[in-house]
């Protein structure tokens, strides 16, 4: 999924339990993986690399992945893992770092509307 910068970033937030069991199909889900046929260069940085050329290899690591057949499979393993480096499921470490923070959030907010929803039937 390709953002631009001035955009918030969106990201499907499928829970694990949700995700289509390729286990249990032909095999694990990283088989039918595009970046498999790849350079596995593009989706890791080399040390040191400069902003902008980081920023063009991310880029296109995500158009990869945008044609990838398991692409939500891999964002949920990256995110689950956590994955720290690379692009996954098209999403850079940065972007998973935003997304485990949003869910994070989420369940906070979760918890404390069930609190209040229990302290006000009490």
């Amino acid at each position: 999924m390709l953002q631009l910068p001035h955009q918030p970033l969106q990201v499907a937030a499928l829970p694990p339990q949700r995700l289509p069991a390729r286990e249990d199909q032909d095999g694990p889900w990283h088989t039918e993986a595009v970046c498999r046929r790849d350079e596995a260069g593009l989706f890791f940085a080399p040390s040191k690399e400069p902003t902008a050329a980081r920023l063009s290899r991310e880029e296109a690591a995500k158009r990869v992945c945008a044609r990838c057949p398991v692409m939500v499979e891999c964002r949920e393993h990256a995110l689950l893992q956590p994955e720290p480096y690379g692009v996954w499921g098209g999403l850079t470490a940065a972007e998973r770092r935003v997304v485990l923070a949003r869910r994070r959030r989420e369940v906070e907010l979760r918890k404390a509307a069930a609190a209040e929803r229990i302290a006000a039937a009490g």
